[in-house]
């Protein structure tokens, strides 16, 4: 892991930024993604695009805005504890592919690159309940709130600065 996840995210989180939340809501922890764009997108002068199970319909709006930074955020099985989350650069989503969607992260950062200049980043959530349901269990609920506390408290920081 990083320094730390905060310092890492308050590192990278720089220019103009766009937060895509990926998942399925009705199949519970995969839906993290979704959530925490809904936690935060009134809260952030970002874009926060809640990009569900289709992310590749968000291309040409992601291409358009030409960010400097681009965060993903999905869940991803990383054998760690549910709740867990990591940050991953490029290189180390070209190299594990990690996430619980059809979707290939290196399609998604291959189209990106061509198309803009943005550095582009995969927060990852390690799942603990993948089965059909709204709710998000207990543990990713409680991470839901940690990262929307951070990621607010980095880009009000930045907004204000």
């Amino acid at each position: 892991m990083h320094k730390s996840v905060k310092d890492f995210l308050a590192e990278i989180l720089k220019g103009k930024i766009i937060l895509i939340g990926m998942g399925n809501t009705l199949r519970r922890d995969d839906g993290f993604g979704c959530r925490l764009i809904e936690s935060i997108k009134d809260k952030v002068s970002s874009l926060c695009i809640d990009a569900g199970t289709a992310p590749e319909n968000y291309f040409g709006v992601i291409a358009k805005e030409n960010p400097d930074t681009v965060l993903f955020i999905d869940t991803m099985h990383m054998e760690k504890k549910p709740g867990d989350y990591d940050v991953f650069k490029k290189e180390d989503i070209l190299r594990n592919g990690m996430t619980t969607h059809n979707i290939s992260p290196a399609m998604l950062i291959e189209y990106l690159e061509k198309r803009t200049k943005a550095d582009i980043y995969l927060m990852g959530v390690q799942p603990q309940n993948i089965f059909f349901g709204e709710e998000l269990s207990a543990r990713l609920s409680n991470t839901l709130r940690e990262l929307s506390g951070i990621i607010i408290n980095i880009l009000g920081a930045k907004k204000n600065a």
